[in-house]
């Protein structure tokens, strides 16, 4: 398979971290962003490591290959039988929420001797019920993205036109790892390649996300209402939000929904990895609220299928790429209060915390103070920052509080 050849090495380097560890390794993240690709590659390593093929165990419970395993007694005997008694045997179940009652399947493999497990899902639900009961304290989850800038650039060679026509085509054709094949191999004008190749596929994935794992698993009927749903999101992204002022939108349009459908509605995309809910902190008070969280999309190529873009839309397309980052190296990242005043992000990592704040551009001294007046007012002195697509401001520093171009602080320069 073509995508295999986006090597996700951060994520690589995690999981070897975690081999022969007690503990089940659990991949989670979208359809399509890379988890099976990502199994391939550790699999290769280890095969690069001495280990034979009759000890790595291999099951990916969508293909029809598998379609016997779909019960958590015919998938522990499928697989226990292929243990071996003497040596570690790498387990590795892919999409395992395929299978009913799974739960129990990967409860009595972990207590196998010499078995370490690595299993992946689309859908974080399967990690808030039973498994998570069962075995508390007994998993690790790595939590997986599509493609950062950096590695879609490196892998596409998109730098070769310049930081900024590389970041517009990352936003315009999103981060789905296939999506860096198509536009490495193709050399064809790239609105053509969008049109017939890339939102085809993205449109693909997003209909599959959409009613396999959102609308089916709350029995939602109406897809037109979800659809709308999602609309607004993509619309809102950076903008604080509830499931009431949803319901209150949409029913001024002549839809009759009910605040607690857009709340079922709105769990089921952040389950699924479409959406990202992002709390607010009062980093004043050292609490986290309840009220108006921020959502973020997981690949802006989904967000322009559905909306027509325009230039206004910059600032908010660079908050949500920078917040996805600030997710990938690690960080436990929250939208800030500050007196009446937002901060676009408060990231808390072991390395302590640093605060953000995400604008297209600041040349206009108006907008510059505007962007600079939230983090003016954090009283404490951890490190503040403002990222910008401006490039002729990298470096400023504004009492304390520096500014860098998003490309290059993307890219890790």
């Amino acid at each position: 398979m073509a995508e295999t050849a986006v090597l996700r090495k951060e994520y690589l380097e995690r999981l070897v971290g975690w081999r022969e560890k007690a503990v089940i390794k659990v991949i989670t993240g979208v359809r399509r962003c890379g988890k099976s690709t990502l199994l391939s590659q550790y699999m290769e390593y280890l095969r690069s490591s001495a280990v034979p093929d009759d000890r790595i165990v291999f099951v990916n419970l969508e293909d029809l290959e598998y379609r016997d395993l779909l019960t958590a007694d015919s998938l522990y005997a499928y697989i226990k039988n292929r243990l071996s008694e003497s040596a570690w045997t790498y387990v590795f179940i892919d999409e395992v929420q395929q299978c009913a009652e799974f739960e129990r399947a990967v409860d009595s493999l972990f207590i196998q001797k010499n078995v370490d497990l690595y299993i992946t899902g689309s859908n974080a639900y399967m990690l808030s019920g039973e498994l998570a009961t069962l075995l508390s304290g007994r998993y690790v989850e790595l939590s997986m993205l599509p493609l950062s800038f950096a590695e879609y650039a490196g892998f596409t060679g998109a730098l070769k036109d310049g930081p900024a026509k590389a970041f517009d085509s990352y936003l315009s054709s999103g981060s789905f790892p296939y999506i860096a094949v198509l536009l490495s191999g193709f050399t064809g004008p790239r609105d053509m390649l969008i049109r017939r190749y890339v939102r085809p596929y993205i449109e693909g994935i997003y209909n599959t996300i959409l009613i396999k794992d959102v609308a089916k698993r709350e029995q939602i009927r109406d897809t037109a209402v979800l659809q709308d749903i999602v609309r607004f999101l993509c619309s809102a992204i950076g903008s604080p939000i509830s499931a009431r002022n949803i319901a209150n939108t949409l029913n001024s349009g002549g839809r009759k929904i009910s605040v607690n459908t857009v709340e079922a509605c709105l769990g089921a995309l952040r389950e699924s990895f479409i959406f990202y809910r992002i709390s607010r902190f009062d980093i004043k008070g050292k609490e986290h609220l309840k009220t108006l969280g921020k959502y973020y999309i997981v690949d802006t190529g989904i967000r322009d299928l559905l909306l027509a873009a325009s230039s206004a839309d910059l600032g908010h397309l660079l908050e949500n790429v920078i917040c996805l980052e600030l997710m990938r190296r690690g960080f436990k990242v929250n939208t800030g209060k500050v007196g009446e005043k937002e901060v676009d992000f408060v990231a808390q990592g072991p390395g302590g915390t640093s605060y953000y704040q995400a604008a297209a551009s600041v040349l206009d001294p108006a907008v510059l103070e505007r962007e600079l007046a939230p983090l003016r007012k954090i009283e404490d002195n951890h490190p503040k920052y403002l990222l910008t697509l401006d490039e002729y401001m990298n470096g400023a520093n504004y009492d304390g509080i520096r500014q860098f171009n998003a490309v290059e602080w993307l890219l890790g320069r």
